[in-house]
């Protein structure tokens, strides 16, 4: 990122990139006297600490990355020492973490209370000296609510016996807000009182480690020591047998690897346990075992057991099944094939691979004769195999010999770090020249005796950046690092061949040691508290038994101590309280898990959108789970990778600058939008009103059309910005045509020199296939997009050679024939990370010598002939910038402080959960449903139409005019991206395209202004101008510079450069200080832009998740200004953000958390980004206290950005949120396998199919294609299923408590002996025939609002995110509903029909059940299929006619079969209901005025809420009975939707519009009709006759009247756009 930039960077990042260092690799160091200096700093500022803990209260350690290593302390280091050092001593074993374990355990100043802080992958204890960091819980109306869990550390300070007293912290969690953390000192005196604190604590302890024990047993982990020094490997390629790992004493595991979650002995008490933590199956197993002992049970003996664990084994067959589609993707990458040296076994009489040898087939098997195929599975430690150009690698490999240019083989790791770049990996030279051949290795094999190849590499760690060990080749023992060793998950490219022997096989290696070995099992969060109603439910029932038994006492003493036939007749109050516990259980049912795992298959199969399919990978989404489906309805954080995630993976040249003009180059764009030319498009007639001015006013009907703007290459309407308005914007098209019109003028000769530059100052190699197109080889995605960019732009590099580059040009256009000029290349000039540049000395074809260098401006701008000119244009644009992001960052502060004080005067609810993006205009204005500020239909469409477009458009800035007052008197061309995703633009008239192309066609000769060429100094300001504009949009730029040199100032030069090239002592730095010689007084060539292109409507997803109060994190391997690129050109960092680098190197990092911690606490910050880097973050890990600090900060910011993070970095930022920020589901999003560990931490886990292969989406919870897909499938799909298993929940318990609480009543007259009102067989087919459909659709097809509507106000997620659907109010008022339904039920059931005298027929007990129990069953599904669906659907009326219509059947057949024996006799069930009960009107009578006056309290009660105390859904669902507000929201929704109207059966509501328009004009009976005389006249004239026509009688029909034809108005017709012919429609 340049200099130039307008970024707040509190930390300034240091200029060379550093090793990441593990905390693993750091020593605990106690903390100096700053850190009591930052304290009294913090106390300054009126911050409070706690000091006083409770007694007795156990904590629980603060998580700690598994890179964090528990260490004793070490001694204090000198008080001005602050550093951390590294550990000079590392224990590398199988368990890096068990071996810290053991390490602490024998430390001499371990103590037994810190067991519990040592529970691997749970926390590490700190040692001496970390010190306590106070915090503070403040909430301003910008930020939500934060709550701090205190968060303690104790300094180890020895007794005087010489034993050390610690602590753990504790993390409870307070009732609500997001839970932050905070340290929080302890007085040492308080811990010197063991007394009967000792006792407990030491239990807990030995718990925890017992616990601990059995989890290691039952998930295989097992302790492996270190070796003694390093892991030893002879090269053999004639040994077959297994080798011997030296620290365990067998073999070397395998190369297979595992992602599912269970194993064949694991998979059963895992899942046992995870059913049985479900309260209700836990509660059932309870009941169940009750029931099974004699005499208990009044309803059977094995009625619960057997359900039970049916209905367990369904859910576990269930997770069993996903996780066997897991294995089958194991067992796929486990089954593919690599060759594998084999001496005498292939099939080929070929044994050399030298680099000459590039003709030969390497896919043909008989081209080998020593290589075998062989499976990964296969693959043995001290094998030897070769790898062909673009093979995966299966396993960490030393290599051995590659055939890429000086023995070199390039490698792609994206996989493992992100990084797009090849990294260029090259063997030792004594190893590489004595293994060119088969012949050469099996030569110097250990078993030949000849000779032999001797390699020490270190234990397997899950390190990536570092590597140590040596290699021995005869008496020479020569150092191993990273540049030999190439890891699995890594893939060749642009190398023939490269061999290697295996170091590290399967879970031994890199990418497989920093995966989650032992992937929790997801559950979802809704689970808890549907737990806590069960418990709930469960007091109830346990409440009504002890009612009902204290009654039955009562009974027996007052009535039936009376009864003569009830002498003597005793029983216990345990038997009766178990009878009633036992009869009132199915209170919870237990179907509920099975039914909701129903539901869920149900809802994942309904995911299969085409809104979601990728239709150029034929990829739809595959949902691998459904238990968490609700779950997508509650994100409140998203981390994201960014390399095939965020971004496409290709590299596009975007634009230039050169003599201070600037040019955009949008060949590809004009090729995707060639494809996309002709689509129609929602396109909302407000749209092309600029700016935010309000149009309350205005006369509209707010209607929607749909327009085509074709836009042809070279038209205006192609070039216009995104706020639709239309500039002439200079291609490089128009520049080629330019400099071709006036070859000979200044900036033709610049402009030429800049693409030059281009073609000549790269190390691609060009390539050249069978028909004759030539492709490049490069190391780096930028340089082939400069090359490639170079080609199109008349440039192209034919050729290269050791020392000459052939450049084919076309100087009098394509048509004309090219030149071919040879170029010879005397020296180049490596780029490196400290140089930050690459140069090139070439001599042109007139032999002239000229050194061409290209780097980063902030670089190359020193090295200029005008520097100090330079830096003065510099300051100036920084200034004008800041001052720019200064007035943004206050527009935004001042609509967020408007719209919280007007929320505070008009005391009106906000609609929405986040402050900082809600404004007034839309939830100050409530619709009838609210009763409160009435607004006419028209206005109340307007405000809706400024309100999107005011969050459309991020309150207009989005829409700022380049022509601002903060940018250069002639500002840069501010040209809009046009990216793939073409966002909704305003409609564009012909005539404005016309005058714009004549206004275009006028001035094609000044696009350039030849006298500002010769303007130094304004072609500098223009320059840096134009590099900031890049900048700010993403790009990644490059300053190009050149100089020419006559021989003898060459001779001297180069002299000095073989010198410092052939030195045996710091040859780099002598070279790059030989090189800076010539690097200097550089001619401005100018600079390019390149686009790290990203996916298809990535800035657009980002925005509207960002209004979903949806968090983004990106986490990525690449390097902090690649990130920081993204960040900008995906919109996670906002122009006026306030970016904030944390840096160790540079220091200060808590004084920068500090400082925005509290800048933000006191709302002096629009928005805000943090950027760190994994170094820094190991650094923060080792430190508790900062670490608390740092998370702090990172929940109070709007995003973070995590650079160069390892996988289990990225895993323990998840799992850090997860556990300690209350109530926040979190998703982790990404393609590769370094994602996989963070994917299965995070609470859901989406796999993107992408180019970096399918590792991710294998483990994945869902798999997509595109990342804008999130969009639907969170705010849409995710919503429905969260509001569907909601409403489930609800509906399922309020059917439940109001059919038993019948039962409850219906024991006083029973005299509670426990007698069921209804008989069994209808009692306990209740919940299975007659009651579950309507549940399950409901939890299936319920739709509160449409997509459109969800898409287009994505703050309307939040009812997820607030848990508003579920909780224990909610609950509470349905089961208060139930108890009066019940009441009413049962009281009219008993008062008009059991106790009327004239009831003619029988009034028994099956009689009085049969009709409450039909009174429930039409209620139940009246309400959950009617009352309580909004889309209602044909399926509402089949489920109601089914579960009605079939209790009314099974009383049919039950009336025919029934047998008295059924029910002991109590219920006279035979013939009943065909020739009683049924042909009794009274009956029927009862039934229907008892299911009226419930649905009637039913409505009374919602009407009267949604008056009194509306919701966001009440508010929307109406505006949705608006059709012009509903198409406005389609239109907002039109880029996620349009792929279902195009493709699928969905249809817009302008669609169906247009059809009801059409069957109505066609529906009009055709009147013929004639002209009156005198009509002739002109125009108007015309018109009067035409409204003053006749009718005229048919005379062929006899004077009748003719039968109406149904016709049309055609003129009618056309002016309403009927008829019209559309591209692709003829």
């Amino acid at each position: 990122m340049s200099s130039s930039r307008p970024v707040s960077d509190i930390v300034r990042r240091g200029s060379q990139q550093h090793h990441v260092r593990f905390s693993a690799d750091i020593e605990r160091a106690e903390i100096s006297l700053g850190a009591d200096t930052d304290r009294q700093q913090l106390a300054a500022r009126a911050l409070t600490i706690n000091t006083n803990i409770a007694p007795g209260v156990s904590s629980s350690p603060l998580p700690v990355s598994p890179n964090t290593t528990l260490s004793s302390p070490p001694p204090p280091p000198p008080p001005q020492s602050t550093d951390l050092g590294r550990s000079k001593s590392r224990n590398r074993g199988y368990s890096l973490r068990r071996t810290i374990f053991t390490k602490n355990i024998q430390s001499p100043l371990a103590d037994e209370h810190d067991l519990n802080a040592l529970e691997l992958g749970e926390g590490s204890g700190m040692g001496g000296g970390t010190k306590p960091v106070p915090t503070v819980a403040t909430t301003t109306d910008e930020k939500p609510e934060v709550t701090i869990i205190p968060f303690t550390t104790v300094e180890s300070n020895p007794n005087e016996d010489g034993s050390a007293l610690s602590s753990t912290p504790s993390t409870e969690p307070l009732k609500e807000g997001r839970i932050l953390f905070s340290s929080t000192p302890l007085a040492q005196g308080k811990w010197m009182m063991a007394g009967s604190r000792a006792a407990p604590s030491l239990l807990v302890a030995r718990f925890k480690a017992v616990a601990e024990t059995v989890r290691r047993t039952i998930l295989r982990i097992h302790d492996i020591p270190p070796s003694k020094d390093g892991r030893r490997i002879d090269l053999d390629a004639n040994r077959t047998d297994d080798r011997i790992d030296e620290r365990t004493g067998k073999p070397y595991i395998g190369n297979s690897i595992r992602s599912s979650r269970y194993s064949l002995y694991s998979f059963f008490p895992r899942q046992l346990f995870a059913q049985f933590t479900k309260l209700a199956n836990f509660y059932f197993l309870i009941v169940a075992i009750l029931q099974m002992i004699p005499g208990l049970s009044t309803t059977g003996t094995y009625t619960t057991i057997v359900p039970l664990l049916i209905f367990v084994s369904i859910s576990m067959g269930k997770e069993g099944f996903d996780d066997w589609r897991r294995y089958r993707l194991d067992k796929e990458e486990n089954n593919r094939f690599v060759r594998v040296l084999r001496p005498g076994q292939g099939h080929n009489n070929v044994s050399e691979f030298s680099d000459d040898n590039d003709d030969d087939d390497d896919d043909d098997d008989d081209d080998f004769q020593d290589w075998a195929w062989s499976k990964w599975q296969d693959i043995k430690v001290g094998d030897i195999i070769r790898l062909d150009r673009d093979q995966p690698v299966p396993a960490d490999i030393v290599l051995l010999h590659a055939t890429g240019a000086n023995g070199s083989a390039f490698i792609e790791t994206m996989a493992l770090d992100g990084e797009t770049n090849l990294k260029k990996k090259q063997p030792c030279q004594p190893v590489a020249k004595v293994c060119r051949t088969v012949e050469d290795i099996c030569a110097n094999s250990s078993s030949s005796g000849s000779g032999s190849i001797h390699f020490v590499v270190e234990d397997p760690n899950l390190d990536l950046y570092k590597f140590d060990g040596n290699v021995t080749v005869g008496e020479d023992k020569l150092p191993l690092t990273n540049n030999e060793i190439v890891y699995r998950g890594s893939v060749l490219r642009n190398t023939e061949i490269a061999i290697g022997m295996v170091i590290y096989s399967g879970e031994e290696c890199k990418i497989r040691m920093n995966a989650n070995k032992n992937p929790r099992i997801k559950r979802p969060t809704l689970q808890a508290k549907v737990n806590r109603v069960v418990g709930l439910i469960v007091c109830l029932v346990v409440i009504l038994a002890i009612a009902c038994t204290i009654a039955y006492k009562f009974w027996a003493i007052n009535v039936g101590s009376t009864l003569w036939y009830l002498e003597g007749a005793t029983i216990s109050y345990g038997p009766v309280f178990t009878s009633f516990l036992i009869m009132f259980n199915t209170m919870i049912p237990i179907s509920l898990y099975v039914s909701m795992e129903i539901i869920k298959v149900g809802q994942m199969l309904l995911l299969n959108d085409i809104d979601m399919y990728d239709p150029e990978t034929d990829t739809p989404l595959e949902a691998r789970t459904s238990t968490i489906n609700e779950e997508l309805g509650q994100v409140s954080y998203i981390f994201s990778d960014k390399t095939g995630t965020l971004t496409n993976n290709t590299m596009r040249f975007r634009k230039m600058t050169v003599a201070g003009t600037a040019w955009y180059h949008d060949t590809d764009l004009r090729e995707e939008a060639a494809k996309d030319e002709g689509k129609e498009k929602l396109i909302h007639k407000k749209r092309s009103v600029k700016g935010k001015k309000a149009i309350i006013g205005r006369k509209s009907t707010a209607t929607v059309t749909t327009v085509v703007v074709p836009e042809k290459p070279g038209t205006a309407a192609a070039r216009r910005i995104s706020n639709g308005r239309l500039r002439p914007d200079c291609r490089t098209t128009d520049m080629i045509q330019y400099i071709q019109r006036k070859p000979h003028t200044v900036f033709a000769r610049k402009a030429k020199m800049l693409i030059l530059s281009m073609a000549l100052c790269h190390t691609c190699l060009p390539e050249r296939d069978e028909s004759g197109t030539i492709s490049f080889q490069a190391s780096s995605p930028d340089e082939l997009a400069l090359v490639m960019a170079a080609q199109e732009l008349g440039y192209l590099v034919l050729d290269r050679q050791p020392n000459t580059l052939t450049i084919r040009t076309y100087p009098h256009g394509l048509e004309e024939d090219p030149c071919d000029e040879i170029y010879e290349i005397l020296d180049v000039i490596e780029f490196s990370s400290a140089r930050k540049r690459m140069s090139v000395v070439v001599r042109m074809p007139d032999q002239r010598i000229c050194v061409l260098c290209k780097g980063a401006d902030t670089t190359l701008m020193g090295l200029l002939k005008r520097a100090s000119l330079a830096q003065e244009k510099v300051s100036e644009i920084e200034r004008r910038a800041s001052k720019r992001k200064t007035a943004e960052a206050n527009e935004v502060m001042r609509r967020n402080s408007e719209y919280h004080a007007s929320r505070k005067d008009s005391g009106v609810r906000s609609s929405f959960s986040r402050p900082s993006l809600s404004r007034p205009s839309l939830s100050g204005r409530r619709s009838s449903v609210s009763g409160n500020h009435p607004v006419s239909s028209s206005a109340l469409r307007d405000s809706i139409d400024v309100w999107l477009r005011d969050r459309e458009t991020d309150g207009g800035l989005l829409n700022r005019d380049s022509g601002s007052e903060f940018y250069s008197p002639r500002p840069s061309a501010q040209y809009g991206r046009l990216s793939a995703a073409f966002s909704d633009v305003a409609s564009v008239s012909e005539n404005e395209i016309e005058e714009t192309v004549e206004e275009e066609e006028e001035e094609e000769e000044d696009l350039v202004e030849e006298a500002l060429v010769v303007n130094e100094a304004a072609v500098f300001e223009r320059c840096f101008q134009h590099l900031n504009d890049f900048a700010n949009e993403g790009l990644r730029t490059l300053m190009y510079g050149h100089r020419f040199l006559d021989e003898s100032t060459y001779r001297t030069w180069k002299q000095a450069y073989n010198e410092a090239s052939t030195s045996l002592v710091d040859r780099q730095a002598k070279v790059e200080q030989v090189g800076q010689q010539i690097e200097r007084e550089l001619e401005l060539s100018g600079a390019t832009a390149i686009e790290d292109k990203l996916q298809r409507g990535v800035p657009e997803a980002i925005d509207k998740l960002r209004r979903a109060n949806i968090k983004l994190w990106m986490l990525t391997g690449d390097k902090r200004e690649t990130a920081i690129n993204i960040g900008h050109s995906c919109r996670l960092v906002k122009d006026y953000s306030t970016l904030v680098v944390l840096d160790q190197e540079a220091g200060g990092v808590a004084q920068a958390i500090d400082q925005l911690t509290a800048d933000i606490t006191q709302g002096g910050v629009a928005h805000s980004v943090v950027v760190v880097d994994g170094q820094t973050l190991s650094t923060i890990e080792a430190d508790a206290g900062l670490m608390a600090r740092f998370f702090r900060l990172a929940i109070l910011v709007d995003s973070v950005i995590c650079c160069r993070a390892s996988p289990k970095q990225k895993a323990f930022l998840v799992r850090t949120i997860r556990k300690h920020v209350q109530d926040a589901i979190t998703l982790a999003i990404g393609d590769g396998a370094n994602d996989i560990a963070m994917i299965q931490e995070a609470h859901v886990g989406i796999g993107i199919t992408g180019k970096e292969g399918l590792q991710a989406a294998r483990i994945s919870d869902y798999s997509i294609a595109q990342f804008r897909f999130l969009l639907k499938l969170l705010l849409v799909h995710g919503r429905w299923n969260y509001v569907r298993v909601c409403k489930y929940t609800l509906g399922t318990f309020w059917k439940e408590m109001m059919f038993y609480l019948t039962q409850a009543l219906y024991q006083r007259w029973n005299g509670y002996t426990g007698t069921s009102l209804y008989e069994p067989w209808g009692l306990s087919m209740f919940n299975t025939l007659f009651t579950s459909l309507p549940v399950i659709f409901l939890g299936i097809f319920t739709k509160d609002l449409a997509a459109s509507t969800l898409l287009a106000v994505p703050e309307l997620y939040s009812r997820g995110q607030r848990h508003s659907g579920f909780n224990i109010q909610l609950w509470a008022g349905w089961a208060l509903m139930a108890t009066c339904e019940a009441m009413v039920i049962f009281f009219a059931m008993y008062g008009l029909y059991g106790n009327i005298s004239i009831n003619a027929t029988d009034n028994g007990v099956f009689a009085l059940g049969l009709l409450t129990y039909t009174c429930c069953v039409v209620v139940i599904n009246t309400k959950l299929q009617v009352l309580e669906v909004h889309n209602k659907t044909v399926l509402s009326a089949v489920v109601m006619f089914i579960s009605i219509g079939g209790w009314f059947l099974w009383n049919i057949i039950l009336s025919c079969t029934y047998k008295e024996s059924s029910g002991k006799g109590i219920y006279e069930v035979p013939r009943n209901f065909l020739t009683e009960t049924g042909r009794n009107l009274l009956f029927w009578a009862v039934a229907l005025l008892t299911v009226v006056a419930v649905v009637l309290l039913e409505l009374t009660v919602s009407t009267v809420r949604a008056q009194l105390f509306p919701t966001d859904v009440d508010i929307f669902q109406e505006y949705e009975q608006d059709l012009a507000i509903r198409k406005r929201f389609e239109e907002a929704a039109a880029t996620e939707l349009q792929q279902g109207w195009d493709r699928g059966t969905k249809r817009s509501s302008a669609e169906l519009e247009r059809e009801r328009q059409v069957q109505e004009l066609l529906a009009r009976p055709r009147v013929m009709k004639s002209p009156t005389a005198g009509g002739g006249g002109g125009g108007g004239g015309g018109a009067a006759a035409a409204a003053d026509a006749v009718e005229v009688e048919m005379e062929a029909y006899g004077g009748e009247q003719p039968p109406a034809r149904r016709s049309v108005d055609i003129h009618e017709m056309f002016s309403k756009g009927f008829g019209s012919l559309k591209k692709g429609h003829l």
